[in-house]
């Protein structure tokens, strides 16, 4: 696909998270970008300040005019949307370019030297990594992220375009449309049961994955998957290991051994060994790129995390409250150790709201275990994203698998008066849902009773 006769690009599902990364890199390239959403949020407030226009009812009438010209228009759309879609159905109607998000970011990797981040967890920090690596190392790099990098306060790092990073998707298979150079797999835990089946499907999609990459690539592979590559993991014999950990005044301070040399003296500040395997795996694709050991060094000094990604939002000596994507039990999992590393002998209150019905259905056995470390636990409602309600499957079972005294079934509105009755010092908000948009007001209100 030629983007040169392009002028115009228009976004169904505009206001998600890898959509509106694109439409930024299509903004910065001068091209005239619009869209659709079905609701206002925080990313599409701050593309609409960048002079990007959205509306949020499906509606062709809508659409403003130069988005309906399709010689030069280039729909995108998010497998998210409904097949019902007006705006979409039209458009496919009527003979315009319409493609998936995943087809606009092969064909952005094929014309670039790519680094792509696969796997069921960990895609989104181990990019923002990487790209704050190659950026602050002045490599010209775009990268594409999953999340708002608290360095750039963007989904989107934008310093050339020679070279591109960004997330593999396994979500509806559509990271079989890149073509990286550089690739790495981080995790391979059953999810997505609702597209694949079962776990066996979802294994054989990261080797065909795994098959993508552009000839004389490289792919990385977490110490431990049945896919072979140049391995990585913690303090193993791991092609690239992570060796010597300290934790020095809440961050970690390691080694790095190659299968050359031992690389000593990182510092890297996020909570969580999950945390630490994603740098060791962003350093690891950066050696070998070819960027000296002390400027990464000073650059992954600097990294400050993704949003939502066991982000502190009140960090006191009586009172933590730390926010998380967390929607898997392995990520819950993670989650637990970072805070059991960091705050050991402390209660601990987690606040979760399970994503999709088909996903607390599929894993409801591993969410109940993973939930039960925690000394208490407020459960919402499950958050429907894309589905209908499943008969049977609720929040009411999830909760009577917990297996801990301290659990409540909330509903939203009733948060914040549950965790003031609380007397735990380490707060926690976890899940995927719009369980993000509580986070101010909780803080709000934590802030004002501490």
């Amino acid at each position: 696909m030629n983007f040169k006769h392009i002028n115009n690009v228009y976004f169904i599902g505009i206001g998600g998270i890898g959509m509106s990364a694109i439409a930024r890199y299509f903004m910065a390239k001068g091209l005239n970008v619009g869209g659709y959403d079905k609701t206002k949020t925080d990313i599409t407030n701050s593309l609409e300040d960048l002079g990007i226009s959205i509306h949020f009812e499906d509606d062709i009438r809508l659409i403003d005019d130069p988005f309906l010209s399709q010689e030069n228009t280039l729909v995108v759309y998010t497998p998210a949307i409904p097949k019902s879609h007006t705006e979409l159905n039209y458009f496919n109607s009527n003979g315009f370019d319409v493609l998936k998000r995943s087809a606009i970011l092969g064909e952005i990797t094929r014309q670039t030297f790519c680094l792509a981040v696969a796997g069921t967890h960990g895609k989104t920090t181990t990019t923002s990594i990487l790209g704050h690596l190659l950026n602050a190392c002045d490599v010209k790099v775009t990268a594409f992220l999953g999340g708002i990098s608290e360095n750039y306060n963007s989904n989107l790092i934008l310093n050339g375009t020679d070279v591109t990073v960004v997330e593999a998707d396994e979500f509806d298979r559509s990271f079989l449309t890149l073509s990286p150079d550089y690739a790495c797999i981080t995790s391979m835990d059953a999810d997505h049961l609702d597209i694949y089946g079962d776990a066996s499907e979802l294994v054989k999609s990261f080797e065909d994955f795994s098959k993508k990459i552009k000839p004389n690539g490289k792919l990385f592979v977490k110490s431990g998957l049945p896919i072979k590559g140049i391995t990585y993991g913690i303090e193993d014999d791991s092609d690239y290991s992570v060796q010597n950990i300290k934790i020095i005044n809440g961050s970690y301070v390691f080694d790095v051994k190659t299968p050359h040399t031992l690389l000593e003296d990182f510092k890297f500040s996020l909570p969580g060994r999950h945390n630490l395997s994603n740098a060791l795996i962003a350093l690891a694709m950066t050696v070998e790129y070819g960027i000296p050991k002390p400027q990464l060094a000073k650059a992954l000094a600097s990294y400050k995390g993704v949003k939502r990604r066991f982000t502190y939002q009140i960090k006191s000596e009586n009172l933590v409250f730390i926010d998380d994507y967390a929607h898997h039990p392995e990520e819950i999992n993670a989650v637990h150790q970072a805070v059991r590393e960091m705050y050991p002998n402390k209660k601990v209150l987690a606040i979760f709201q399970p994503h999709l019905f088909s996903r607390t259905k599929d894993f409801v056995d591993d969410f109940a275990t993973s939930l039960s470390q925690f000394d208490e636990i407020l459960l919402l409602d499950i958050y429907p994203a894309r589905e209908l309600p499943i008969e049977g499957v609720n929040s009411e079972w999830l909760l009577s698998k917990i297996n801990i005294e301290h659990k409540k079934l909330i509903q939203k509105s009733e948060l914040i008066q549950h965790i003031k009755a609380s007397s735990a010092p380490i707060i926690l908000t976890i899940g995927a849902g719009d369980i993000g948009e509580e986070v101010k007001y909780i803080k709000e209100a934590l802030s004002i009773a501490s």
